[in-house]
């Protein structure tokens, strides 16, 4: 790797920092060889004289790297703007916050809306296939280039958290702290499942055109908003839908006997999918659910610990679940404390009650800000000391 290599630049679509690597011939797991790509990221504070207080932030599915202003398609607060900011719990008074668009995304980092060098056309379905191994070694190429030798802390949530698993497993040494909220070790057969169905949705929306419909002035807006709507009702509960909506009707008094959106949490989630279709690509859906559905450190996990405890002994973790997460059940993040624990590792948990559901690390959660805050905290003191 070549640093030369890197070139560091404004990006022309988004308000954000965009880095550019030529002829890195980065292999995916696929054995594709990536020679040219771009990641389009946003950083938050000032880094430090002594480069430790940088915290690397991955965003969920459907998020991106805008994580606290205001979001430059919707015009609405960034996915993380009440955590994320001055004097908040991530405190960019303090620390130096990075979040970059993954790889596959489709809001400026390389993927397959991107334009393929080699062709001068979107890649679409040319695009490689990818893991979140691969997301985040694009990751370790920016931090290098950004001349930053190790984390202060790694943070994710849902697909952010797997990927806060592959960096202790693959750069154990660069990280101090890392926080994984709701998510596990592998993706389960039943969110496989979801997943699924939602491709299928789009692949048989005729304006998919077989992943050709940039270069056919086409999309497949149904099948997008469909495979929205079925993903969205994941990220809820049971009680959280009948506390919200209950079986309330929607701007009227008495049924239709029609299809038009007699309920509310109806119109709820149409409103959900239409909105998505304007900001977000069909094929990097494909792609980045497929990333998801791959995942499984189960193995990796538990004997990069074990057999690399040398390189792991320092990195304090905290991993957070949610009572009412049913996508990434309190089970199966306990697991991962099971294998921390087994191996003498530094690690708290903490179990959220709530009846938010998996998105709970979105919304208004109290006992979350505090426990971040607070890990944080007590950490950033030790470095300083």
């Amino acid at each position: 790797m070549n640093s030369n290599n890197v070139t560091f630049k404004k990006s022309d679509q988004y308000p954000c920092k965009l880095a550019v690597f030529r002829d890195y011939n980065c292999v995916l797991d696929s054995g594709y060889k990536l020679n040219n790509f771009q990641v389009a990221f946003q950083t938050y504070g000032q880094l430090n004289e002594q480069k430790m207080n940088a915290i690397l932030i991955f965003h969920a599915l459907t998020a991106d790297q805008f994580i606290s202003e205001r979001h430059p398609i919707t015009n609405k607060d960034g996915w993380w703007s009440r955590m994320v900011g001055p004097n908040k719990p991530i405190d960019t008074n303090k620390y130096f916050v990075i979040c970059c668009n993954v790889l596959g995304g489709c809001i400026g980092t390389t993927g397959p809306k991107e334009i393929n060098s080699e062709t001068n056309l979107p890649y679409g379905l040319e695009f490689p296939a990818i893991t979140i191994k691969d997301m985040v070694k694009i990751q370790k190429y920016l931090i290098d280039a950004l001349k930053i030798e190790r984390l202060f802390a790694v943070i994710g949530s849902s697909m952010g958290a797997m990927q806060v698993l592959q960096w202790v497993i693959d750069f154990p040494e660069n990280v101090l702290n890392a926080i994984h909220i709701a998510g596990a070790l592998k993706h389960s057969s039943q969110n496989i499942a979801f997943h699924e169905v939602g491709r299928q949705a789009i692949m048989s929306d005729p304006g998919w055109a077989k992943g050709k419909y940039l270069t056919k002035n086409k999309k497949p807006e149904r099948g997008l908003a469909v495979a929205r709507m079925i993903a969205h009702i994941t990220y809820l509960s049971e009680d959280a839908l009948q506390r919200k909506f209950g079986r309330k009707l929607q701007s009227r008094d008495i049924i239709s006997f029609g299809f038009d959106a007699d309920f509310q949490v109806e119109s709820y989630l149409r409103y959900q999918g239409i909105s998505f279709v304007d900001r977000f690509d069909a094929n990097s859906y494909l792609y980045m659910t497929r990333a998801m559905d791959y995942f499984d450190v189960s193995e990796s996990f538990p004997k990069s610990i074990k057999n690399n405890f040398n390189s792991n002994k320092h990195i304090n973790y905290l991993v957070i679940s949610f009572t009412s997460d049913w996508l990434f059940p309190t089970r199966e993040n306990l697991q991962i404390v099971e294998i921390l624990n087994r191996n003498i590792c530094k690690v708290s948990f903490t179990e959220i009650q709530t009846d938010k559901g998996h998105d709970s690390f979105l919304l208004n959660e109290p006992e979350l800000d505090r426990s971040l805050k607070g890990f944080l905290n007590s950490n950033y003191n030790k470095v300083l000391n």
